[in-house]
């Protein structure tokens, strides 16, 4: 990629064509979610929260995913070509660690869009206050 700049939330490919990034994500008291989308058309924010508004009218009363976004997700990548950047499109992973010999490639399954089972995981982001004590911690 040498000679291709780098501009921010954007990833220059092989064929020159930008690819933009977009968010999609939903909360509620307890868990956050969110999910992030890729397309080559850069829409700005209104654009992108009409189609996100359509798409989530078309899904609401009916989704099979495990969560709105999923559905909203999967429907604005089948009517308007956005890719969703999830597990399935990961090649490969490494632990990073400050500690000597904690850095080193991780274990990665390919995992399939459909046909997904029960036992598939989330990864789950937990914002900690870095003034809460450690869980087991009891230490003052």
């Amino acid at each position: 990629m040498e000679g291709k700049p780098i501009l921010a939330g954007v990833a220059p490919r092989d064929d020159d064509v930008p690819l933009y990034f977009y968010e999609i994500h939903e909360s509620d008291s307890e868990v956050f979610a969110d999910l992030l989308l890729a397309h080559e058309t850069e829409y700005d924010e209104a654009e992108f929260l009409e189609l996100v508004l359509e798409a989530r009218e078309r899904v609401k009363a009916s989704y099979t995913q495990d969560s709105l976004i999923e559905a909203v997700a999967a429907d604005l990548a089948r009517r308007e070509g956005f890719i969703v950047v999830d597990d399935s499109r990961l090649r490969a992973a490494v632990n990073v660690s400050a500690e000597e010999g904690g850095t080193f490639v991780a274990d990665v399954e390919e995992l399939a869009t459909v046909g997904r089972t029960a036992d598939d995981f989330r990864t789950l982001l937990v914002d900690v206050d870095p003034e809460d004590s450690l869980w087991g911690d009891v230490r003052r």
